[in-house]
């Protein structure tokens, strides 16, 4: 198992990322992952799809501007049907997990690894039609045959969905891709303490309550996925 520092778990750094170019886009990904990542959009190619990434390594900062502009009311907070709620109602724990249903806590995203990509099939992508990242575009929609090449092909290369069931925390998510290995010895090592001291030195709108709530908030949200270690 690789040792990770806190500033690599909580993507206050890049130290363990290398670049990837996929189309048009460079792309920053953890270093271990490249050769496996590569593999499975070869062979994406080789089977008619178009593979694209749209998102991969998601720093400390741009976690928290996502997070603070959803407290904050700046950017609409979802219910599990992905309609907007009105988040004037809602006490602050209510909206923290609202939020935590479909974005992570900055420090605790698993974006700030580079071993997590949200992916989708550019060419199965109607023209003039945005990706909006919701189920039915992988369920029904017009990335189904792709989701469905993707649950197949992805174990081969050592890949897996950590969200691919609703387990009572984090929405699911057909898109997002996790390397099996590397996603799990960082998340082995993302402790509660590494999160609260980092929370502290790096404060966000709300960072108090989550502190206050961290064990119960870890529990449902942070490590309560689906394994795909045997």
């Amino acid at each position: 198992m690789s040792h990770y520092s806190l500033e690599q778990l909580t993507g206050l750094t890049e130290s363990h990322l290398c670049r990837l170019t996929v189309g048009e886009k460079e792309f920053l990904i953890h270093r271990d992952i490249h050769s496996p990542l590569q593999g499975l959009i070869t062979q994406a190619q080789v089977d008619g799809f178009d593979f694209a990434i749209a998102s991969s390594f998601r720093d400390y900062h741009r976690q928290a501007m996502i997070w603070n502009a959803k407290f904050s009311g700046k950017r609409p907070i979802l219910d599990n049907h992905s309609q907007p709620l009105d988040s004037a109602q809602l006490s602050d724990i209510e909206k923290i997990h609202a939020i935590m249903r479909w974005s992570a806590l900055p420090g605790a995203s698993r974006h700030h690894w580079g071993c997590e990509l949200d992916v989708y099939a550019r060419n199965c992508l109607p023209k003039g039609v945005s990706l909006q990242l919701e189920p039915w575009e992988y369920e029904t929609g017009h990335q189904a045959e792709f989701s469905q090449w993707l649950n197949e092909t992805m174990p081969k290369f050592g890949f897996y969905l950590p969200y691919q069931r609703d387990l009572g925390g984090v929405a699911i998510e057909p898109w997002h891709i996790s390397h099996i290995a590397t996603g799990h010895d960082m998340l082995q090592q993302l402790s509660l303490d590494a999160l609260l001291q980092t929370w502290k030195s790096n404060p966000f709108f709300g960072s108090e309550i989550v502190s206050q709530h961290a064990e119960s908030l870890y529990t449902r949200f942070i490590s309560n996925i689906t394994s795909g270690v045997n």
